[in-house]
């Protein structure tokens, strides 16, 4: 097998090429266009055999501090067969090497742990990272099963949440307007500083909205104009995968976040796709919450790394400091905006005063 890797511009070939390897939504041409408005450049290529494709990926760049150049990372990707993982991931590796001079390639397939795929990523040069960016401990559900088969699986309490939930008069469908994703993200504030997580700023989900378009649907909890819980999704052909979620305090008290995840759920399987990814499981309550609607865990194969320089060691030591940097500065921005905007009344108050003073002293 003598492979060779081409680059993709057509954005509806590259999707097409994405449902047909069953890949994920992360992989899809408008997931990668909302990356490179902020902060990575994007690099779709085909590995090409002959006239046969072999596999394909999107490779996220981002520019590093010298001499490290480039980290390339791989979103719940590449996609390919077992049997060409290896062939394919080492063609993707030395691509990255010439064309972007990376210091790593990272990938965090959408394979299972116990799967072939893991023997032959290891064969290809990789190595387990602790650099995660995508939680590979999840919860997956298969959408084909009936509405009795999914329930049959979740506690009690949740299935009579759920049913109270559809019963009210509560309308659960998708949000349509720019108005509407103004209240989603409303929520999502509101729902960050309960849940104490960091976020984004509004811009890059703007973005994903206009970007992904029906491939990023957000499954709405209205109570008419009023919106009190989202499910906010990816996905492609295959595969639904959750990216945020809120609930508001209203939407709390009805326990309509409940019946929104059911109606995602439903959605989705009414849009084809075959499997739900709840996107990560942690010991939080946010995860509490998830796993009520299922009895198993699923573990995928997690984060690899290839070296591709040799200051790859100073970089793996360097990495995770400066991600637990990066995570607390998040977490700290919300507050710090609140600190701002509670200042700003005091600080417009003592402009003149100020000015006042520094009049007096010219003067003299």
């Amino acid at each position: 097998m003598s492979l060779a890797v081409v680059t993709c511009s057509d954005r509806a070939v590259w999707d097409d090429y994405v449902d047909r390897f069953q890949g994920h939504p992360q992989q899809l041409w408008g997931w990668g266009e909302t990356k490179a408005m902020h902060g990575w450049s994007v690099d779709r290529v085909l590995v090409t055999d002959g006239d046969e494709i072999r596999g394909c990926a999107q490779l996220l760049v981002r520019k590093l501090p010298l001499p490290f150049r480039a980290l390339v990372y791989v979103p719940r990707g590449p996609m390919c067969s077992a049997e060409n993982t290896t062939a394919v991931l080492e063609a993707l590796a030395g691509y990255a090497a010439a064309r972007h001079r990376g210091v790593a390639l990272s990938i965090e397939p959408d394979w299972d742990a116990d799967s072939p795929f893991a023997a032959a990523v290891a064969a290809a040069g990789f190595k387990p990272s602790s650099n995660t960016v995508l939680i590979p401990r999840t919860l997956i559900l298969d959408l084909t099963r009936t509405d009795d088969e999914l329930m049959a699986d979740m506690s009690k309490s949740t299935r009579a949440n759920i049913r109270k939930a559809m019963r009210s008069d509560v309308e659960f469908r998708k949000v349509q307007t720019a108005g509407e994703l103004e209240q989603v993200l409303g929520i999502y504030h509101e729902t960050a500083a309960r849940a104490g997580f960091g976020i984004h700023e509004d811009q890059y989900y703007r973005d994903i909205f206009a970007n992904m378009g029906e491939g990023s649907p957000i499954i709405g909890a209205f109570d008419g104009d009023r919106l009190l819980a989202f499910v906010w999704l990816s996905r492609s052909g295959a595969t639904a995968f959750e990216l945020y979620g809120g609930v508001s305090a209203e939407g709390q008290k009805q326990r309509v976040n409940y019946g929104v995840k059911w109606a995602a759920l439903r959605a989705m399987r009414e849009d084809g796709c075959g499997r739900y990814d709840f996107n990560g499981l942690l010991n939080d309550g946010i995860s509490d919450f998830k796993k009520q609607f299922a009895k198993h865990e699923n573990m995928l194969i997690g984060t690899w790394e290839k070296p591709l320089s040799p200051l790859y060691p100073v970089y793996a030591r360097a990495m995770p400091a400066a991600r637990k940097g990066l995570q607390a500065a998040r977490k700290a921005l919300p507050a710090a905006r609140r600190g701002l905007q509670g200042a700003l009344p005091a600080a417009r108050k003592a402009v003149p005063a100020a000015r006042q003073v520094l009049g007096r002293l010219t003067r003299r």
